[in-house]
């Protein structure tokens, strides 16, 4: 069958497509920012790692004649662009600090005569009052600015220089601007959209979803075995593992070298020579690891990666996807492989307490890292998690840890529905913290500022430690019952799935063997019995106080449950309580509830 190639004649992107880079025809989500762009539209292109987003800017670039200028953070991602153009027949230039005076003034004076259509800046350079005069007497037809999510302070990497080019639409109000990212979740993307564009300006999505790679999360416990185990059963083809610090670089680097398996390192403390020297050889040779910091891989054209191992939690999510994007751009079969370690949860907790930024910042990271945190502690499909969190909808993917393996998990609906209605009796306004600390009783300041010690569900979680709860709310996160407001204040709020599930439409099952109850020896531990057969006598007994139950619910405008799950109504039916001391012994009675609903029930208790 004959290929039916496009009109280079009638439509001068595919020309350029071809004659310049080499392609008949465009990946998928390509050519709709193009001609978004060529029709004089701003456009927002977000998409995944290795989708191809240079060419959105490049191809209208040189379709529109004029003069492009692309802001970019990194000068080696610039002068890699550069380079690869260059080699294309593009007379591109950048103008950047790595760069000596003479030759920043060199490419100066070849755009100024209009011999460079594409040009590449930093955007604090571009920024300055100077270079904007400079600019506006040159005939720009486009700005591009990658890796837009530094724009956003609601992103997961905002940068104060790029927030400057919110003025470009002002100052340039007749040209078009492309913004692309490969990380930006909803609240990113609309921050991006306000602050870039004036006017007309168009969003495209393009899918996240990478099925060739496999996706499994594993318990931390000795990285250097864990590692080496993957990598040898895996000796010959390409990887990247990433590391937190530059000493962990090394060491696991040297530990690969040691075992045969070649690797090299790379992170910023390096020799800026070596660092170049061991990119390059890992982008040109074959069964190489490298082992590095988050330095590495922005601008890395290796398709053959075969795997992406994390000896440590990443950032975020955004980072996260972006790391394990980097595998298996040849479509072929690749897996990501994560540790996660509660240490990693301090540690990440400390950078972000130590990086420098405002207070809105770090709430924000923090909460980001949460969602991240869920997921590591997730329950269903990873895949679609991820998915989810980019805005996009799946079916389980087949691929990840948790679909080959199902977890073996426990009906955990009450605890699910008595998190909801504390969230919910609390204005979904609170982050974790806080809810938590309602449901176990604590007397905080904040809980005595709110007056919350008043809620239904005050201390009605007392039986649960705090790291049980802060499980419990992981898994409802990951399985998509609550969102984090990230830009906000971090407070919960429930979803229409984490609805059906407090209606009672729905059950929520969660992972159980992490969690750890109060210890055993407790007083109200020892008159749980894990299985309790009532008489024809106590299920009468049960019917009366689930009547009074359902009364006291409508009186306060609550779930039933609220007031006793039904397994607290069982055990008080079997055990028959005679008075209040003995009524505090029954599973699910915290002191709150003691107060308020022990005469009620011990009434109908002695009555029955």
């Amino acid at each position: 069958m004959t290929a039916i190639l496009p009109d280079f004649e009638t439509a001068p992107k595919y020309k350029i497509l071809k004659e310049i880079f080499g392609y008949d025809n465009f990946r998928p989500g390509q050519e709709p920012v193009i001609d978004a762009l060529l029709e004089g539209s701003s456009a927002l292109a977000v998409m995944p790692t290795g989708a191809g987003k240079s060419l959105c800017f490049q191809v209208p670039a040189l379709v529109l004649g004029g003069m492009t200028i692309v802001v970019s953070p990194l000068v080696a991602l610039m002068a890699d662009q550069v380079a690869a153009l260059k080699l294309a027949g593009v007379a591109a230039e950048t103008i950047n600090s790595s760069r000596t005076r003479e030759e920043n003034v060199e490419s100066w004076h070849k755009v100024a005569a209009g011999q460079v259509p594409i040009l590449y800046m930093a955007p604090e350079r571009l920024m300055s009052e100077r270079m904007l005069n400079a600019v506006a007497k040159l005939p720009v037809s486009l700005f591009a600015i990658d890796e837009a999510h530094c724009i956003s302070r609601w992103g997961p990497a905002f940068r104060p220089e790029y927030g400057q080019l919110s003025t470009l639409a002002d100052r340039f109000p007749n040209v078009p601007i492309a913004a692309l990212t490969a990380t930006a979740d909803e609240t990113t993307r609309q921050d991006i959209e306000l602050q870039l564009f004036r006017g007309k300006s168009e969003i495209f999505i393009t899918g996240f979803d990478r099925p060739n790679i496999s996706i499994l999360v594993e318990s931390k416990n000795n990285w250097q075995r864990q590692l080496l185990k993957f990598a040898t059963s895996r000796k010959g083809v390409n990887g990247i593992v990433y590391c937190l610090s530059r000493k962990k670089t090394e060491e696991a680097a040297a530990m690969l070298n040691a075992n045969g398996i070649k690797a090299l390192v790379y992170h910023a403390g390096l020799d800026k020579h070596i660092r170049a020297e061991n990119q390059d050889r890992f982008v040109t040779e074959s069964g190489l690891v490298i082992v590095a910091t988050i330095a590495f891989g922005m601008g890395i054209d290796k398709s053959d990666v075969r795997y992406v191992f994390h000896t440590d939690l990443p950032s975020s999510i955004e980072a996260y996807y972006q790391e394990i994007g980097r595998a298996g751009r040849d479509g072929e079969p690749a897996e990501a492989r994560m540790l996660f370690g509660p240490g990693d949860i301090a540690l990440r907790r400390r950078f972000i307490d130590n990086d420098g930024g405002d207070e809105d910042n770090k709430r924000r990271e923090h909460k980001r890292l949460d969602v991240f945190i869920a997921y590591a502690d997730a329950i269903s499909c990873r895949r679609q998690i991820l998915l989810d969190y980019f805005g996009e909808k799946s079916e389980p993917c087949k691929n990840c840890d948790i679909c080959n393996s199902p977890l073996d998990l426990s009906d955990g609906s009450e605890h699910a529905q008595l998190l909801m209605a504390t969230i919910l009796d609390t204005g979904q306004r609170f982050g974790q913290v806080h809810i938590i600390d309602v449901l176990r009783g604590a007397k905080t300041e904040n809980i005595r500022k709110f007056n919350h010690q008043n809620c239904a569900t005050y201390g009605e979680g007392s039986t649960f430690n705090k790291e049980t709860w802060r499980s419990i709310l992981r898994q409802m996160i990951s399985s998509g019952l609550l969102k984090i407001d990230i830009a906000g204040y971090g407070g919960l709020h429930i979803t229409d799935k984490g609805n059906e599930v407090s209606n009672g439409n729905e059950q929520f099952f969660y992972r159980k063997e992490t969690l750890a109850t109060k210890s055993k020896s407790s007083p109200k531990q020892k008159t749980v019995q894990s299985h309790i057969e009532l008489s024809n006598r106590d299920e009468l007994l049960l019917a009366e106080l689930k009547k009074l139950r359902l009364q006291l619910a409508r009186e306060k405008n609550v779930p039933a449950f609220v007031i006793f799950p039904d397994k607290t109504l069982i055990e008080m039916a079997a055990i028959r309580p005679s008075n209040v001391e003995q009524f505090a012994q029954i599973k699910g009675v915290g002191q709150a509830k003691l107060d308020k609903f022990a005469e009620v029930f011990l009434e109908v208790v002695r009555a029955g």
